[in-house]
């Protein structure tokens, strides 16, 4: 149990805005408001738990999560995720990424589709793509860092 350092009463608090339709689908300015690694349901595999906070131009301050695979017992579900990771990164200019905090604060464009509802789940936003921010030109990785630097192939020893 934790207590309180002060009490509240519900009729002082503000009410929810009810606003958990999915929205609709396209292209969203957002920023990634977190990231965390989390494990698979089955306890076999890993992913990138991502949330997105988005920025515009239109229903800023809606919030949407997104899951990327980065270890799967299924080897397609790991190509995908690591597909998408790949897309994110070079969207947001990010060339190797070592910490999932290196992907929070960092602004992109993110497109959204609709997954009906099923199982009992309501219908919810998926996060289909990712690509820089309007106005910005798609990053190119950096590539990874050496400790030897590689004469180029032209050159001759």
């Amino acid at each position: 149990m934790a207590r309180l350092d002060i009490g509240f009463t519900a009729d002082e608090l503000p009410e929810s805005r009810g606003d958990y339709e999915p929205l609709p689908e396209g292209w969203y300015s957002a920023e990634i408001g977190d990231a965390e690694i989390r494990v698979t349901k089955d306890g076999t595999g890993q992913y990138i738990r991502c949330r997105y906070n988005i920025t515009g131009p239109t229903k800023a301050g809606r919030v949407v999560f997104g899951n990327l695979n980065i270890m799967n017992k299924s080897q397609k579900a790991e190509e995908i995720g690591r597909q998408q990771l790949g897309e994110l990164m070079r969207s947001i200019g990010i060339g190797r990424i070592e910490d999932t905090d290196q992907l929070i604060g960092c602004p992109l464009q993110i497109k959204l589709s609709i997954r009906p509802a099923e199982n009992g789940y309501a219908a919810q936003n998926e996060v289909r793509g990712f690509r820089a921010p309007e106005g910005a030109a798609p990053a190119k990785a950096a590539p990874a860092a050496s400790s030897a630097k590689a004469a180029p192939p032209w050159a001759k020893k």
